[in-house]
């Protein structure tokens, strides 16, 4: 208990410096980058496995009461802009594996599993399904969501002429004590709901859709208190940095450079297809960056919230691509691992000349 309290102290503290410079979701950035310098200095970070799972429940429950049925109505006209993009994505992952390759001299698997947005837990249980390690591709899933965390919201916030203070909108939210209860009921049903039916990201997917549930029927639930914003977003920051840790560069090793500039290459091509769609769909390009983006569905959502802009929208982007990537991964990467051997590519690091 001491442990836990300290490194939630310090996260806290950090948090607090990130509130005081302005920055976007200061308080999953601060705490992030907190856990990782204890991580990196080859310090423990140990906190209850339940803290991540609590996180983004109260996170996706939040982002949920954005659908209301008049937004829900709004967005069936983007139905198929979103089915595009999702697809777009796993074929922009092809196209960044392929550098991938080429830089680091990695094996067809690896590098697919590295580079299409798929979570690092679900990437890391198809590597061992086909018998890669599984180091290497976990270190480029959360080093890309590092990046988006890192980058995107805080520029967005920047280029918004209208956002002072990025955590106001969140702290001026009205609330309930009766309506934010109800909400967090609806949300922990909908996250053990989506379990029970092994959907992906269950504990995200499920409270959204639990809380959404809420919203559309006109129940009186109501946004959750700053303060409770505040745990989840540092519980989630604590979880995202204590998984970068020194074994983890280790495992990675001279596949680090690589990762970086594949990284930062798909971020780039969403950035680019985000603007592409805001043309197409007359949407802002603000809204169409968050979007787009290859992941960290959960602070795009939160940064959406705090420019006030299209959080239905975001949300159900990334819930599409989620659905479309997610259920139909392992039978990618079958299908990938078939069409590299028909061609006479490598398919494990053994293979590789």
């Amino acid at each position: 208990m001491k442990h836990i309290a300290l490194v939630y102290s310090g996260a806290l503290a950090c948090g607090f410096v990130g509130n005081w410079i302005k920055l976007p979701l200061p308080w999953m950035i601060g705490a992030m980058v907190f856990a990782m310098s204890l991580r990196l200095s080859n310090r423990p970070v140990q906190v209850p496995a339940i803290t991540r799972p609590i996180g983004q429940m109260l996170v996706a429950s939040s982002v949920g009461l954005s659908f209301t049925p008049a937004a829900v109505a709004a967005m069936s006209a983007l139905f198929i802009p979103m089915v595009g993009a999702a697809i777009l994505t796993i074929i922009a992952g092809f196209m960044v594996a392929a550098l991938l390759m080429r830089l680091t001299r990695v094996d067809v698997i690896t590098a697919t599993l590295a580079s299409i947005p798929m979570g690092p837990v679900e990437s890391a249980h198809l590597a061992d399904r086909h018998g890669v390690f599984p180091g290497p591709i976990v270190f480029a899933q959360i080093l890309r969501i590092l990046i988006l965390v890192v980058f995107i919201p805080p520029a967005l916030v920047t280029l918004s002429d209208e956002i002072h203070d990025p955590t106001a909108v969140l702290r001026a939210i009205p609330w309930t004590t009766t309506g934010a209860l109800l909400l967090c009921t609806f949300g922990v049903l909908g996250a053990f709901t989506a379990r029970t039916l092994r959907i992906g990201n269950p504990f995200f997917v499920g409270s959204i859709g639990g809380a959404a549930l809420a919203a559309a029927l006109s129940l009186p639930v109501s946004a959750y208190p700053y303060p409770v914003l505040v745990i989840a977003q540092v519980f989630l920051g604590v979880w995202l940095g204590a998984v970068f840790d020194r074994q983890l560069l280790r495992n990675a090793a001279g596949f680090i450079p690589g990762a970086i500039a594949s990284s930062l290459m798909l971020v780039a091509i969403c950035i680019g297809m985000g603007f592409g769609l805001a043309w197409f769909t007359g949407e802002k390009w603000t809204v169409m960056i968050l979007s787009t983006a290859p992941g960290s569905v959960t602070e795009m959502a939160l940064t959406a919230k705090i420019l006030q802009e299209g959080i239905a929208v975001v949300t159900s982007f990334h819930l599409m691509r989620i659905f479309i990537i997610l259920p139909f991964a392992p039978l990618i990467i079958s299908l990938t691992a078939r069409v590299a051997k028909a061609w006479g590519l490598p398919t494990h690091m053994r293979d590789l000349p």
